[in-house]
């Protein structure tokens, strides 16, 4: 069991940040390195979190010894390569949403860390969320009773990184950006029911400048036990994130909202700085969000993931999870391409869930 966890990072941009931050509270883990291939970017990362090293290629991040856990926030296409040759170098991983492109990476990456004895960790912060856990909470000791229908909703007004628009990197749009988080929130507010259905409603409205991806999507899933969950996703919001959730049960209902009350409404006609924000413009009405990293749970995220490397537990959040979301997420889009609901399991050769609404 080690003293400390040795933590490397594979990434440099907005979610590595939120990583890195989160890990420097957390006592059990020590940031060891980082990778980033764009020049100077590894450097400057490591000089503002005192990594004490940094490579432009991840491959050598793998090879020091002393690193028992990577973290790993790349663009969606990268993901399951890294993910392959991190358990090949025997590393614990942490690999963000969505898992990868497609059920075959899926696959390929689990059975990669299954084979080689390591973890593979599903980085869904809302199942760590402090006001979400004490939502499920309500929910498990039966103050609501049987849950009849989830909602959850997540809005703003687009991405903040390019490789999000180009459905070739990412695989799809906002159901899958955004979905993927519903998808998980849902499977672990129910205790990991089964989906028997996916129905959903996709469209592109304002950013077909932009992308081929869909930037407002609307899902309804269907879970054994009758339980019905509605998704509102949405890059076309104006006026800063909207992100919040409900629960209603035969003998009650809970309402938890992420940013009232978590934020400071803000009116700026000129904007304000938005490096530590999600995404979009700060002109106008906006939710200035302090203490981002702890109240959308990745301190208690990346603390659970420590714990488990050093302990030699069981994640919360698996690739597994991950995978189950995929599955979701492409009948999400068969769903939105015919017009029709699609059963679960739902099996599918397709490389990305936006080839089966682009068919």
């Amino acid at each position: 069991m080690p003293d400390r966890v040795k933590v490397g990072l594979i990434g440099s941009q907005f979610i590595s940040t939120i990583h890195a931050r989160s890990l420097k509270h957390c006592t059990a883990a020590e940031l060891f390195a980082v990778a980033s291939p764009s020049p100077g970017n590894a450097e400057r990362f490591a000089a503002e979190f005192d990594v004490p090293h940094h490579w432009t290629d991840y491959r050598r991040l793998l090879e020091m010894p002393e690193i028992d856990m990577v973290v790993v926030g790349v663009p969606n296409d990268l993901h399951c390569q890294v993910v392959v040759d991190a358990a090949a170098a025997g590393k614990h991983v942490v690999c963000e949403k969505p898992l990868c492109l497609n059920l075959a990476e899926a696959d390929r990456m689990i059975e990669a860390c299954r084979t080689a004895g390591v973890k593979l960790m599903y980085a869904e912060e809302l199942c760590f969320t402090p006001k979400y856990v004490r939502l499920k909470q309500l929910l498990d000791s039966g103050a609501l009773g049987q849950p009849t229908l989830l909602k959850q909703v997540e809005k703003h007004d687009g991405p903040h990184a390019a490789h999000f628009w180009d459905v070739t990197r990412s695989g799809g749009g906002v159901a899958l950006d955004m979905g993927c988080h519903a998808i998980q929130f849902f499977r672990w507010m129910l205790g990991g029911r089964r989906i028997t259905s996916v129905y959903a409603q996709m469209a592109t409205q304002v950013h077909g400048d932009k992308t081929r991806g869909d930037d407002n999507a609307l899902l309804i899933l269907e879970f054994e036990g009758g339980c019905v969950a509605l998704a509102e996703e949405s890059w076309t919001k104006r006026g800063g994130m909207d992100d919040r959730a409900e629960v209603h049960g035969s003998l009650g209902v809970a309402y938890a909202d992420l940013l009232h009350g978590n934020a400071i409404e803000t009116y700026s006609s000129k904007g304000y700085d938005y490096a530590v924000e999600k995404a979009g413009s700060t002109v106008g009405w906006t939710f200035t969000i302090y203490e981002e990293e702890w109240n959308y749970g990745f301190h208690h995220e990346m603390a659970h993931f420590v714990d488990c490397v050093q302990h030699d537990k069981p994640p919360l959040v698996t690739g597994e999870d991950g995978r189950a979301v995929l599955e979701a997420i492409f009948a999400a889009y068969e769903s939105a391409g015919t017009g029709r609901k699609v059963a679960l399991p739902f099996k599918t050769d397709a490389q990305r869930p936006i080839d089966l609404w682009r068919k």
